[in-house]
């Protein structure tokens, strides 16, 4: 009787886990950037029986008989796929087009009026959130503070610069190559910030949500390979757009059933087995 009861418990866990990655997908539904997560279980250990038999001169053998004990959370997958591109009217708004993710870090970037290539950050992180701004020295930051990474020349590449607009700039826009360009409003020519710098991984579903829309690498994403957009292998960046969560709120709510009925499903044999159990109390009595 216990077997049964301990292995329900094990599927009331597991699918308390998959209505919480359901609940958290259904949160994030308008969260810029954002990558959906999907539960998958795996069953436990087997009480083996019986091992089998092969085949002898007078019997046709026979096969394990085995009882299980319960099942688990197998993985929580991050599902990569690109969300649906959004137009806005802001021009530092982004959205990146294919492979890539903007890198962002801490640092003390140098005062004006540069060069502006070193104190840069010694940890970055990544994100698909474009919703880019500036602050009030001119650095191109994400909305919590962190400043957007670049390359002062266009290919693949560590970033090596801050990227800044002075404050004042007009016509101030992003290329589908990362460029980041503005009208200076003193000489009144154009002038080309620096170029946003892209990171890829060998395995992107590998890399660790860091909150805020964030990823850090891990040992099993792989290393960042740094880029320019619309070269070798880095997407294109859109320049007001922005890419929305890919959260698919009709899946979503099925996963959400699914888990529930799980869930009541394996209380029901908990019920059931206890009901058993004080039969056979009161057998005795």
């Amino acid at each position: 009787m216990m077997p049964a009861m301990y292995a329900a418990v094990s599927g009331l866990e597991a699918h308390q886990t998959m209505l919480n990655v359901v609940a958290n997908n259904l949160a994030n539904v308008d969260t810029i950037g954002y990558k959906a997560e999907r539960t998958t279980f795996v069953d436990e250990l087997s009480e083996t029986l019986n091992a089998g038999s092969g085949a002898t001169a007078s019997n046709g053998g026979t096969n394990p008989e085995q009882v299980g004990l319960g099942v688990r959370v197998g993985s929580i997958d991050t599902e990569m796929e690109a969300g649906s591109i959004e137009t806005t009217a802001n021009p530092l708004d982004v959205a990146i087009q294919g492979d890539g993710f903007i890198s962002v870090g801490s640092g003390t970037p140098p005062a004006s009026p540069g060069p502006y290539t070193s104190g840069l950050p010694t940890a970055l992180e990544y994100t698909r959130a474009g919703n880019l701004t500036t602050n009030a020295l001119g650095f191109l930051t994400t909305p919590s503070g962190q400043y957007v990474m670049g390359s002062t020349a266009p290919g693949a590449g560590a970033p090596n610069t801050y990227i800044n607009i002075p404050p004042g700039s007009t016509n101030v826009s992003i290329g589908q190559n990362g460029a980041v360009s503005y009208t200076n409003p003193t000489t009144q020519t154009t002038t080309t910030a620096g170029y946003i710098t892209l990171a890829t991984f060998s395995n992107e579903a590998g890399l660790t949500r860091a909150g805020g829309s964030l990823w850090t690498s891990s040992a099993n994403s792989g290393a960042a390979s740094y880029g320019t957009p619309a070269t070798a292998n880095f997407g294109q960046t859109i320049a007001g757009s922005l890419e929305m969560s890919n959260v698919d709120m009709a899946t979503e709510f099925t996963n959400m059933i699914q888990a529930e009925s799980g869930y009541d499903a394996n209380s029901r044999v908990i019920t059931t087995g206890n009901n058993m159990i004080q039969s056979l109390l009161q057998i005795g009595q």
